[in-house]
């Protein structure tokens, strides 16, 4: 089984690689410390599973989870989180995660997890059992009218880089496209969301769960 760690923790992924070392039958093939990165590997090296951190720098855990589902959907995702919220847990799944493990939960259960996502099934820490799931979509993702449900992924992908730092200039250079097509989509970003600066975009994307303070290293961007 090839597995692809994606998390920007190196403590975090050098104690599993280690772990896994020692797993018969499971390989890591390759790690990503940021979501866009993961995306990447993911075309690449087609693993099996990848475990996928929620609070990543550039690209979220759970964006990275949609495009990969979208574009590699016999890819299984087992999210790790130091959140059991209800908010993590929908984003994840409904981004088409399989598992959804809690960091704190002993190594076996991620193994577990990765077992059991790999043979088609669906996986959730005990943890996190207790919160409803089969309404999750309805009560947590943004409603089919909501401005946010409207964003388009290059969309969501802007609002998290701008709510990290992200100048317009740094976003068009990782992005691949020119400056006024950055400024074009903060433009709609904030008519689709109703705001009106960056800092506004920044706390809505982090109460969304599109960033978090842990994955977010700078200032709201220009």
């Amino acid at each position: 089984m090839k597995i692809l760690l994606a998390d920007n923790h190196k403590l975090f992924c050098e104690g599993l690689r280690t772990l896994f070392m020692q797993q018969p039958g499971m390989e890591i093939v390759g790690e990503a410390n940021n979501g866009r990165m993961a995306v990447r590997l993911a075309r690449e090296l087609s693993p099996d599973v990848v475990i996928m951190d929620i609070g990543m720098p550039e690209l979220n855990g759970m964006e990275a989870t949609r495009q990969i589902h979208a574009e590699m959907p016999g890819i299984k995702v087992v999210a790790v989180s130091m959140h059991a919220d209800r908010q993590y847990v929908a984003g994840m799944l409904s981004a088409g995660a399989s598992g959804y493990v809690v960091k704190d939960s002993a190594f076996t259960e991620l193994i577990q997890a990765v077992q059991t996502v790999r043979n088609g099934g669906r996986f959730l820490s005990p943890d996190i059992v207790g919160v409803v799931v089969e309404d999750y979509v309805q009560r947590l993702a943004p409603a089919p009218g909501s401005a946010l449900a409207r964003l388009s992924d290059r969309e969501r992908e802007v609002l998290q880089l701008l709510a990290e730092g992200g100048t317009t200039a740094s976003i068009a250079q990782r992005l691949h496209v020119s400056r006024k097509t950055v400024e074009t989509h903060r433009k709609n970003l904030m008519l689709k969301l109703e705001l009106h600066s960056v800092a506004e975009l920044t706390k809505l994307a982090i109460r969304e769960g599109i960033t978090s303070l842990e994955g977010s290293g700078g200032k709201a961007g220009r």
